[in-house]
């Protein structure tokens, strides 16, 4: 338990509370209300959360109070609050993206994942904040509502996109979030602010993601997915549990069972250190990565160290399709952004340029045959564990030239590329070293979501949780030496 007072309802987890509520023990008006508490208190260091949802959210409070004093049944997350990312549809709230434009865009009906929760007596508390439009950069500030703050070490960056989710599970404002991840973006936060989140496999989760009713094009289509953090793997479960199956909102989303054939034993985990060779893992990522695979070791999973295939062909996949479809839109989202975050863009694009009709085409196939080349892995090592970020959380800042920019996207390349194949993957912490929270994914095969979790579950046994905090104040950190040379972007 972090600090505050032990015991508080704002303090337990998502499958806690529901258990609580359901047994009558505290009435989901209770919960609603520690949790309000709790914002107020927190918020206003780290600006996590955007927008209150307090009205919407007692009401549905009293009615699931109502329902469980009636003898209804009630759902596996009945009184659970949730906090949902500026870029996710909630009926009657606007969805955001963080910029002026979409200010007053009021959505009519909540987006698949809100639905689910909802029907599974969930109540959406709160809007969190991310970077402009989801594209503005690994850092939470937008224009509508400015810079969100890490509660470890406010001179480091939260990460993104789903930073306002992540610091919010974090410093116990909320037991579950709902942000996206289309590269990272719900497990880099995860891990920067001590906290668990599952990237699910395409297909996995039914979404919704189109701006301004318009569908997105192929590599927004193929890449960004809904994913659910939390501070205990056991609440990621209960979240997966809900949103996961068909819908006909999301013809993508597939009918595939929760749960995989049940292995005989521990499975074949392979470990990759330094995904690529390229030599930038920082002592603390590498003793992070170690301490889980020694977790899963002990928990019977034969370990072995291995590389995933074809490791530049996805970097490159991905930056040709999404930097492609960018092009094609910049002169309309330029409008939309400032200097600094439009920015990271423009340095990707130069990392990345657009390629013609034919080079566009020839990606599909370029997917399918790296797709293949990991399940030929996952074949062999039905587990894969490795970094997040191979760097400690850097500083928020801007990167001004092309070398920043790959200094800090480089770091993140294992959770580009699993988002390029469209793999399950848990981010989960392993522990605090010089005052900051470590923590590793792992990664399985496609619709293998029980794989990982069980996986993050055996690690968390043996490493811990770390959250909730109560944020760091500025004045009360020590100077953290060891890791001077990781306080800027191009470390």
């Amino acid at each position: 338990m972090g600090a505050g007072e032990v015991g508080a309802l704002w303090a337990l987890g998502a499958s806690e509370l529901a258990g609580l509520v359901a047994s009558g023990e505290v009435s989901a008006a209770e919960v609603v209300a520690a949790q309000l508490e709790r914002i107020a208190v927190v918020n206003p260091q780290v600006n996590a959360v955007t927008r209150l949802l307090e009205d919407s959210a007692r009401q549905a409070a009293r009615e699931v109070d109502r329902r469980r004093a009636a003898g209804e049944r009630l759902g596996p997350l009945a009184g659970v609050p949730f906090t949902v990312k500026e870029n996710i549809h909630v009926a009657r709230s606007a969805t955001t993206h963080g910029v002026p434009y979409f200010r007053d865009w009021v959505a009519e009906a909540d987006a698949p994942p809100v639905r689910r929760l909802r029907a599974a007596g969930a109540i959406p508390i709160g809007r969190t904040n991310m970077p402009d439009l989801a594209i503005a950069g690994v850092h939470t500030v937008s224009q509508l509502f400015g810079d969100t703050v890490n509660p470890w070490d406010p001179r480091r960056t939260p990460g993104g996109t789903s930073g306002g989710d992540a610091v919010a599970v974090a410093t116990g404002m909320a037991p579950l979030g709902l942000g996206n991840d289309s590269g990272g973006s719900v497990r880099n936060p995860a891990t920067f602010n001590g906290v668990a989140a599952l990237k699910p496999s395409y297909g996995r989760f039914p979404a919704d993601h189109r701006m301004s009713d318009q569908d997105p094009v192929l590599g927004h289509q193929l890449f960004p997915v809904d994913g659910p953090l939390a501070r205990r793997v056991a609440d990621l479960r209960a979240a997966y549990e809900v949103l996961a199956g068909a819908d006909p909102q999301d013809p993508r989303a597939v009918p595939v069972p929760l749960y995989g054939p049940r292995p005989d034993t521990p499975v074949r985990v392979g470990v990759v250190t330094d995904p690529g060779g390229r030599g930038d893992v920082h002592p603390h990522v590498r003793a992070a990565i170690e301490a889980a695979a020694a977790a899963l070791q002990d928990a019977g999973h034969p370990v072995e160290e291995v590389e995933v295939p074809r490791l530049q062909d996805a970097l490159d996949g991905y930056g040709a399709l999404l930097r492609t479809e960018f092009s094609l839109a910049w002169p309309m989202l330029r409008r939309l952004l400032t200097d600094d975050s439009a920015r990271h863009i423009e340095l990707d694009t130069q990392r990345h340029p657009a390629v013609d009709l034919a080079g566009y085409v020839r990606q599909a196939g370029v997917r399918l045959g790296v797709q293949r080349a990991w399940a030929g892995l996952f074949e062999r090592c039905p587990l894969v564990l490795g970094p997040v970020f191979t760097q400690p959380t850097p500083a928020p800042v801007v990167p001004r030239t092309v070398e920043e920019h790959d200094a800090m996207m480089a770091p993140m390349r294992l959770l580009t590329a699993s988002t390029y194949v469209g793999v399950p993957a848990v981010a989960v912490p392993t522990g605090v070293t010089a005052g900051l929270p470590q923590g590793v994914q792992v990664m399985a095969g496609m619709y293998r979501e029980d794989l990982c979790l069980d996986a993050a579950q055996r690690i968390e046994e043996r490493l811990g949780v770390l959250a909730p905090i109560d944020p760091v104040d500025l004045a009360d950190l020590v100077d953290l030496t060891d890791l001077a040379d990781s306080a800027d972007p191009v470390s």
